[in-house]
């Protein structure tokens, strides 16, 4: 009897300890994946390969926590860098001495996976409201993150030369060092600032002018160091009006925290989607930086 009394304690201490063995063996694991799950879900951690809203002018495809915030400053130098030689450039601070083209921008998560912006810029006194909206995110079996599109954007504080715009950001990270990008886009009355051609009056053989750009935005930012980042752009323009050269800019980038400074060189001045669809100017480069602050 006490044989069976003392096995059957031995019994009773001993299961605690086996389903703790089991339990030290299963719990870490199914931890872990749904910490690595919950990271991956969550907008507010940082992504290294993605650490900013833009790659220089075109949209990436950063995701936002709801409620939270991203500011973020343009600045685009007045002198170009391709006029004169090396000493004038000096002579003029390489640009800064001849004034900037000055923008500002501050959007939000207004709802799950729904972005919300509001920019303004010095140039024609251009405002553009626009939204963004994260239709696929990167993960699993997912190769690539897939965010819409669309915008309003008006010159003289949003009173002349409407030019509304319609697209999508197609991302693609490789690990922590480098994304790419695809932005296809729709821009009206890109040639807002020309006089129009009324067909009905136009001379015989001639041809109205496109009033929209199609363009295909591709991208990349690559991390060379740490958190210092190389990018660049080109907006091809792929039907309608485009005048002169495609839009390009490359930078050089630093992030510290939620701030991300990027020393900006592009060939024009323009930051909105119908200033960057209307491309830039052969035999012009200008240096800028952005400055993008995100509170989160």
């Amino acid at each position: 009897m006490k044989t069976r009394v003392w096995m059957l304690c031995a019994l009773v201490m001993a299961c605690p300890a086996t389903v703790g063995a089991v339990w030290a063996q299963t719990v870490p694991a199914t931890a872990s994946a749904t910490s690595a799950t919950s990271a991956q879900d969550d907008p507010a951690v940082l992504i290294p390969a993605e650490p900013d809203v833009v790659v220089v002018n075109l949209p990436t495809a950063l995701r936002m926590p709801l409620f939270k915030g991203n500011f973020r400053i343009t600045h685009r130098f007045g002198g170009n860098l391709r006029n004169g030689s090396f000493g004038q450039q000096a002579d003029n601070l390489f640009g800064l001495d001849q004034g900037a083209i000055i923008g500002f921008e501050f959007r939000m998560a207004v709802a799950r996976n729904v972005q919300a912006a509001f920019y303004r810029s010095g140039f024609e006194k251009t405002i553009q409201f626009s939204g963004q909206y994260d239709v696929l995110r990167q993960r699993g079996a997912m190769p690539v993150s897939v965010s819409a599109l669309v915008s309003i954007e008006g010159t003289r504080n949003f009173r002349e030369k409407y030019a509304p715009a319609a697209g999508a950001v197609i991302s693609r990270r490789f690990g922590t060092r480098l994304a790419g990008y695809v932005t296809p886009m729709w821009v009206d009355n890109t040639d807002a600032s020309l006089t129009a051609i009324d067909p009905e009056s136009a001379p015989a053989g001639s041809a109205a002018r496109a009033r929209g750009t199609s363009i295909i935005g591709l991208g990349g930012r690559v991390r060379v160091a740490g958190s210092t980042y190389v990018a660049a752009e080109v907006a091809l323009r792929a039907g309608g009006y485009a005048p002169d050269q495609p839009a390009f800019g490359f930078s050089v980038e630093k992030r510290v925290g939620g701030h991300t400074f990027s020393l900006t060189f592009t060939n024009a001045f323009g930051t909105t989607f119908a200033q960057v669809a209307r491309g830039g100017a052969a035999q012009s480069l200008y240096l800028g930086f952005n400055l993008s602050r995100k509170f989160f």
